[in-house]
């Protein structure tokens, strides 16, 4: 069956047109359409100049049930031209040394449980992302050259957050593991991938802000713990401050520790968004605040 374009539809799309329709996801994906058709996706040109790195909250599958978040990120990628590429860190892959992702990965990853199995028949198949991929492997020293898995697609740190801003599924995405937690190490990661940034690639560190799952009351999921809004708050200001010092001694100073981040994975792709810009310490820009489940949602840019 052909699309309304007298095209053939897309994996993405023949899986996406399974969902049922009183879903909040199918309700964006209309809401996605409908935009797209009336004001296109101007493409990003190199009189733009360079894109601005991302740090972003990915919260988990819930996320397609949560409406407001769902407009926040779709809002975000619009405001943006559309970008020639993704390149995306994810809490969820910590390998070393350095991998890339598949560049024709067979499937995604499915690193989740409990949710309803809907989420684990969603698909995201974005175009092949050989050149990317060896633009990146080409920015890396010599002596820190990546490893190319086979086989690996990419996981719900990435295509969750990507499949609301970019449904379509139609950008190259190349997902590089976190293979180390030292923010000085992960800076100087973001430094290296900085170049993309000109070239019309979106830099992407994908985390939460406080990811104290152990920690949450589940039976008040509107409740904010202290020690997500202290968390919070510090960094609010350590970032507006310009405070890169500050940020990178987290374990110790940051109010909130260890309940905020009883593992830190979520935080340090923080590090990769604030080493790609061109002045780490210069005050990024907030795109999303607030907190949903207790966990703040905190997302924002820098150039």
């Amino acid at each position: 069956m052909n699309d309304a374009t007298g095209t053939q539809p897309s994996t993405t799309a023949l899986a996406d047109a399974r969902i049922d329709p009183r879903h909040p996801f199918a309700a964006h994906l209309r809401r996605a359409t409908a935009l797209r058709e009336s004001a296109p996706h101007r493409a990003w040109t190199p009189a733009d100049g360079p894109l601005p790195a991302l740090y972003l909250g990915h919260g988990a599958p819930m996320l397609f049930e949560m409406t407001g978040w769902m407009d926040e990120l779709h809002a975000w990628a619009q405001r943006l031209p559309r970008p020639r590429g993704v390149v995306i860190v994810s809490a969820h892959w910590e390998d070393a040394p350095t991998t890339l992702s598949a560049a024709r990965p067979a499937d995604l990853v499915y690193d989740f449980g409990g949710f309803a199995p809907m989420y684990s028949q969603m698909r995201y198949d974005t175009p092949d992302a050989t050149e990317l991929g060896r633009r990146v492997a080409a920015l890396l020293p010599a002596g820190e050259k990546p490893h190319q898995h086979a086989a690996r697609g990419l996981d719900h740190g990435a295509w969750v957050p990507l499949k609301i801003m970019y449904p379509e599924a139609d950008l190259p995405v190349v997902q590089v593991s976190m293979p180390t937690h030292d923010p000085g190490r992960l800076m100087m990661l973001g430094r290296h991938l900085r170049d993309l940034r000109e070239e019309g690639v979106l830099v992407i560190g994908s985390g939460y802000l406080t990811h104290g799952l152990p920690f949450l009351d589940w039976s008040r999921p509107g409740v904010v713990p202290g020690w997500s809004s202290d968390f919070d708050a510090w960094a609010a200001e350590a970032l507006a401050s310009g405070d890169v010092d500050e940020l990178a001694s987290f374990r110790d100073r940051a109010p909130g520790m260890p309940y905020a981040h009883p593992t830190v994975e979520h935080f340090t792709p923080l590090f990769v968004t604030l080493g790609a810009a061109a002045d780490p310490t210069a005050p990024p820009a907030t795109q999303i605040d607030g907190f949903e489940i207790g966990l703040s949602k905190r997302s924002l840019q820098v150039v």
